[in-house]
């Protein structure tokens, strides 16, 4: 039996046996004052054989009549509130169980790979904000559907021109047609590097996204790593001929992943690098602030690149994501880099922003929390 006969049939027997106890108490108090008016009115006094006096009413055909209409008159009420609040009764269960019938059908139209569908929201009651929380979830469901779609994409995109790469060399050297030197195995050698690190920025970014990326937190000097990031990357800077710049402050030491940690600097530093042109500046300073009512120890990280559009910066975090879309792979990286950052850094309950003017540069911040 659905919920809507279900609720009609309560409220009717709940309707039923109140308008009956109505109507019994309502007759009952009828009969009993009507009785003492008759009494007060219209008596017979006798005396019986024993000598005792007896006070009788007399209620004659008219007042039976009386009494019978009121009687068939409160059995007609009574009949007729219990239709009413059958109607009604039946009219709320609808309210109530039609848009429920609805979410029914949109958990089915989601369950079956509908995402995007969506619920009518005619009401402001409890129901009604069922029913915008469930509009709410199919639409970041059929978001993460087309995210994950395009992450699958360009997942394969990123990795099938390394392997196209490896394949046609080596199918070349099997054919005599490329000949197996040095210089050619270096440039195989780094296609697989990059193939490598790509899988390993994924499975590190799936596990810190799904919560599961485990951290060995240790008291760490920041302006230590910053200048360790700083030193591996001074050949790459110097190809690039980009100065690198450290302004290290005073800064406490920090619980945190010394290794991932180091990541994230150095990701922020390598994507500074490769948009920032020749003879650019690129500035990594560490400080302590107070910000949101809290003590943070603060990287910042500019470079005197390319810039970006306003419209990107909500972008930047995303998977395979590239500004300048016109750079390819190798000088603009995978487009996991920063998505990593952000991961790490939220890890650490920390965050990064982001700020950019095109032509001008970038700076990204980091803030890692410092309790005292």
């Amino acid at each position: 039996m659905s919920i809507t006969y279900r609720y009609s049939l309560l409220m009717s027997l709940l309707i039923t046996i109140t308008v009956l106890m109505l109507t019994y108490f309502a007759n009952y108090q009828m009969e009993t004052h009507f009785r003492e008016y008759l009494v007060e009115r219209q008596i017979y006094i006798s005396q019986n054989p024993d000598g005792i006096t007896t006070i009788d009413m007399v209620m004659g055909p008219i007042e039976l009549t009386m009494l019978s209409s009121v009687h068939q008159s409160l059995l007609w009420i009574g009949i007729g509130m219990i239709i009413v609040g059958l109607a009604a009764s039946y009219v709320l269960a609808r309210d109530i169980t039609v848009p429920l019938r609805k979410l029914n059908l949109g958990a089915q139209a989601v369950a079956s790979g509908q995402y995007d569908y969506q619920v009518p929201v005619v009401t402001n009651d409890e129901v009604g904000q069922l029913a915008g929380a469930f509009n709410q979830m199919s639409k970041s469901l059929a978001e993460n559907q087309v995210l994950r779609q395009k992450l699958f994409v360009d997942i394969a995109h990123e990795m099938k021109t390394p392997l196209a790469i490896i394949q046609g060399n080596l199918e070349g050297i099997l054919d005599g047609v490329i000949e197996a030197n040095p210089d050619q195995i270096k440039s195989l050698l780094e296609e697989t590097v990059h193939l490598n690190r790509i899988i390993v920025d994924l499975r590190d970014l799936s596990l810190a996204e799904a919560g599961q990326l485990v951290l060995e937190k240790t008291p760490t000097d920041i302006n230590t790593l910053i200048s360790r990031s700083v030193q591996m990357l001074q050949p790459l800077a110097e190809d690039k001929q980009v100065a690198l710049k450290q302004m290290l402050g005073a800064v406490p030491e920090l619980q945190v992943d010394a290794g991932r940690m180091i990541q994230v600097i150095y990701n922020l530093l390598t994507n500074a690098i490769r948009y920032t042109p020749e003879n650019g500046l690129v500035t990594i300073s560490s400080s302590q602030v107070s910000e949101k009512g809290a003590d943070w120890v603060r990287i910042q990280v500019q470079d005197t690149g390319i810039g970006m559009k306003a419209e990107d910066l909500s972008f930047v975090f995303n998977h395979f994501y590239r500004a300048d879309a016109s750079r390819d792979r190798k000088s603009g990286g995978a487009g996991l880099g920063l998505a990593i950052v952000k991961q790490l850094v939220e890890r650490h309950q920390g965050y990064v922003t982001v700020s950019s003017v095109l032509g001008q540069g970038s700076l990204f911040e980091v803030y890692l929390p410092h309790k005292s």
